[in-house]
């Protein structure tokens, strides 16, 4: 399978279980990897037989910049589920990084995979 990726998406967004976090926007970055066969656009030559990586980032930015979530767990599910159910990746990879969420750690964040990777 080929995959589209997507690496350093970074949108601020409201995240976060603690008061001084529903306060103010923060921001995550997301590395994605999906799963989609690249061949019929390859012989094409058409963005419309492949899945836009500018059409996933701007979905992806219109909708984290407008949610307001207290864990990355769900921000991470609902992503995935953009990415299969809108965009029909057959599967994704997604790494949600949460920069400074923690003194003393440069990043965390949460790494899932959803669908099935034939």
């Amino acid at each position: 399978m080929d995959i589209i990726y997507l690496n350093d998406l970074r949108i601020d967004t409201v995240i976060g279980i603690y008061d001084w976090e529903r306060r103010t926007k923060q921001t995550v970055i997301f590395d994605i990897e999906m799963a989609v066969d690249i061949r019929r656009a390859a012989q094409s030559d058409n963005i419309d037989d492949t899945v836009s990586y500018k059409a996933v980032a701007k979905r992806l930015i219109s909708y984290v910049s407008a949610a307001e979530f207290e864990l990355i767990e769900t921000l991470a599910e609902r992503v995935a589920e953009i990415l299969l159910d809108e965009f029909k990746v057959q599967w994704c990879r997604l790494r949600l990084n949460k920069r400074g969420a923690l003194r003393g750690v440069r990043d965390v964040g949460i790494i899932i995979e959803r669908g099935s990777k034939h």
